[in-house]
């Protein structure tokens, strides 16, 4: 057996902090009143996190990028259909990196709707003044109900898709997340993860923080 460093420090880092703000935003937003304050950070500290991730995707470890995601149609009909067939992918497989995709753009679409929302009572996105009212209506209904359907929908696949795996393949992917590393059959690259790629993704993060302030300052 081989252990391979799958998981770089910011990526991991990006997985949980994600999660914390997932959780924040559907607890806030189920309370509602004075705790939309907290629900709104959330938004916006999740969309700082789907910028520096959507970069670090060019720019991170090796199996944090794009580019490693096997989503071709034939290797995703291959794992369909023939799972025991394939050695363990290193990364995502393809049905996970069909998940990954899915879950970023509902994850982006929702954020997006938030910042042009309007409940008519005491909270309004900081660019609904900037759009129409026929789009501000779509994305209020879209943000309160289909969108947060969607999202737990896939939500509740991926912690099934966790236990399986877990339980099925003897395959650890939450303990992989924490500390970076997989123990496979068969050598594979190691994702580069120390001081300069930890400095390069908190450079990343901090443009990325700072975007998304800029712009809300151009907002209501």
């Amino acid at each position: 057996m081989h252990t391979i460093r799958i998981w770089d420090l910011p990526t991991r880092l990006f997985h949980w902090a994600l999660a914390a703000c997932f959780l924040g935003l559907v607890v806030t937003g189920n309370i509602g009143g004075s705790a939309m304050v907290w629900h709104f950070r959330f938004g916006y500290s999740m969309l700082c996190l789907l910028l520096f991730r959507l970069v670090w995707g060019f720019l991170g470890g090796f199996w944090s990028r794009w580019s490693q995601l096997p989503i071709h149609p034939k290797r995703v009909l291959s794992y369909v259909f023939a799972p025991t067939a394939q050695s363990p992918y290193a990364g995502h497989n393809p049905l996970g990196s069909l998940s990954i995709i899915a879950f970023m753009f509902a994850l982006s679409l929702q954020v997006a709707t938030g910042l042009v929302s309007d409940d008519e009572i005491s909270n309004t996105g900081p660019f609904s003044a900037f759009v129409s009212n026929a789009l501000v209506s779509w994305a209020t209904s879209w943000h309160q109900t289909n969108g947060k359907f969607i999202l737990l929908t896939l939500l509740g696949l991926h912690l099934l898709a966790l236990l399986w795996y877990r339980w099925k393949k003897n395959e650890r992917l939450v303990s992989a997340m924490l500390h970076g590393n997989k123990n496979l059959p068969e050598a594979h690259p190691h994702s580069v993860d120390n001081v300069k790629t930890s400095t390069l993704a908190l450079v990343v993060f901090l443009l990325a923080i700072g975007a998304v302030v800029l712009a809300l300052s151009f907002g209501g």
